[in-house]
């Protein structure tokens, strides 16, 4: 089941809750919004919660209605997992939720206030509230006063793919305002780590420097609580100083998930106030995306200034990458469970690995389901058959299973007519390079592997020629139907081995 079918499947489930005899309506979208939902098979069902109080909440009060619900829709028994990942992103609003969780941004106030016109009050449904189901003034108290200790430098799991992004967290975190580091932009695919070292720098700081003011705020946050300074501009005339003060008097001001905010740019505006105040004195600013500052739509001076200090990508894991997460994931496990003597196999944990998109919280959403399974019918009837059964359909996407880079090259040397020698040699004739570009891209895209892993398969060829075929290739797709059409028949050959 793809990640569409799923949110698809949950959005039917929490519809039919919400419409339950007996719920308080909007109750249940205060707290089941909150939830994401990480897999889904024949009988099971699993839902993350960002935090402990939410799980324990949800478990005695909605989870029965949740089961009553996915009987009526399925005619069939459901097992409800409820975890809690809390470096869970936002949920992306259902159909039902759109029109309770959408935060309109606000009309700017005006420099002075004597011709200034009154912010409407908004209706019922546009009245802004965080994101993630408190008060805005109760979630700028829990992003600002109560980090995540749990995600530490120290339990962050290094591999090739997010190395460099790592040291320069760690350095940020050492000495917070070098101007080398300020800003530090990290950006990279959902489910990476981005927030994870973001909170490891709050973390980190809090230990060694309880003196400095750290506060972490994610951007759907960040707009509402700019949304309710608007609308108590009229009533306060103090309300927009005081929220932007609420960050620029930080010594540290981390930012996740700047990208929520291209197409705002009266909050966009705002925030780029917030950063020239904080960098001209010398105070740190960390940012985090899903994509490269010059790939968010916003004006260019945004671009410039964001991307001034130092800009790291977090790559896809690598399969070694992957198997320490688990391995960690596992041994947390046990700490929790006070089962200190569960052993997770390591032929299994391989497999989840190897088959494993690269979101990470797909991959330990896997691990969960793998030992739910094991406690339900015991560990010794786990098997890599039963696991494969078990995962059926679990990953959204990323890594293909079952598909290693020389399958996708074998069908492009037969596509163009060449050796594997000229394919990963060092030949530049025009059909050979052309058809070696291809294979370099369909490998990234299909795989979703880092750079240079996908180098060693094509003669060792370096992070920098691998990601120039591969932006190349990006960029002929863009101006050519013909060689979108060529790639996506090489493709279909693919898949269809």
């Amino acid at each position: 089941m793809n990640s569409e079918e799923l949110r698809e499947q949950w959005s039917r489930v929490y519809e039919t809750v919400i419409a339950s005899d007996g719920v308080d309506a909007s109750q249940a979208t205060a707290f089941l919004s909150r939830l994401q939902p990480q897999a889904m098979s024949d009988g099971f069902i699993m839902l993350t919660a960002d935090n402990s109080w939410l799980k324990n909440w949800i478990e005695g009060h909605y989870v029965d209605h949740i089961r009553k619900a996915l009987r009526e829709i399925h005619g069939k028994e459901y097992v409800v997992a409820i975890e809690v990942d809390e470096n869970q992103a936002i949920p992306e609003p259902t159909a039902a939720t759109t029109a309770r969780t959408t935060v309109p941004e606000p009309v700017p106030a005006p420099a002075t206030t004597q011709t200034a016109q009154p912010i409407p009050e908004p209706t019922a449904l546009e009245k802004p509230r965080s994101q993630k189901g408190a008060s805005i003034s109760e979630s700028m108290s829990d992003t600002m006063l109560a980090p995540m200790s749990s995600l530490t430098f120290e339990n962050f799991v290094i591999g090739e793919s997010n190395r460099m992004a790592y040291s320069m967290a760690v350095a940020v975190a050492e000495e917070p305002g070098r101007s080398m580091l300020n800003p530090l932009f990290i950006y990279g695919k959902s489910g990476l780590g981005k927030t994870h070292l973001m909170r490891a720098i709050q973390n980190y700081v809090a230990e060694t420097r309880p003196k400095l003011q750290t506060v972490y705020v994610d951007s759907a946050d960040f707009l509402s609580g700019y949304v309710e300074a608007a609308i108590g501009h009229d009533r306060q005339k103090t309300s927009f100083k005081t929220f932007k003060n609420r960050y620029q008097e930080a010594d540290i001001l981390l930012i996740d998930d700047i990208q929520y905010l291209q197409g705002k740019e009266q909050t966009l505006d705002i925030v780029f106030q917030i950063f020239n105040t904080m960098v001209d004195q010398g105070k740190q600013v960390v940012l985090s995306a899903d994509r490269a500052p010059k790939n968010i739509t916003m004006d260019e001076r945004y671009q410039s200034r964001f991307n001034m200090g130092g800009t790291f990508d977090i790559q896809p894991p690598e399969t070694e990458t992957k198997l320490g997460i688990i391995t960690s994931f596992v041994e947390e496990y046990r700490t929790s469970s006070a089962q200190g003597d569960f052993q997770f196999p390591d032929e299994i944990a391989r497999y989840i690995a190897e088959n494993s998109s690269s979101n990470i919280r797909e991959l330990k959403s896997a691990v969960t389901k793998v030992i739910y399974s094991m406690n339900a019918f015991g560990a010794d009837d786990i098997t890599i058959d039963r696991v494969s059964q078990l995962l059926e359909n679990h990953f959204s996407g990323g890594a293909m299973k079952k598909l290693v880079i020389t399958d996708i090259q074998k069908q492009v040397e037969q596509y163009y007519g060449i050796s594997h020698p000229d394919l990963v040699g060092q030949k530049r004739d025009r059909r050979i390079a052309y058809a070696r570009k291809i294979a370099v891209y369909l490998s990234r895209e299909m795989l979703d592997l880092p750079y240079n892993s996908i180098g060693k398969s094509f003669g060792g060829r370096d992070h920098t020629t691998i990601m120039y075929s591969v932006r190349d290739v990006e960029k002929q797709m863009k101006q050519s139907r013909e060689i979108r059409e060529e790639i996506e028949n090489v493709k279909k050959r693919i898949k269809e081995m």
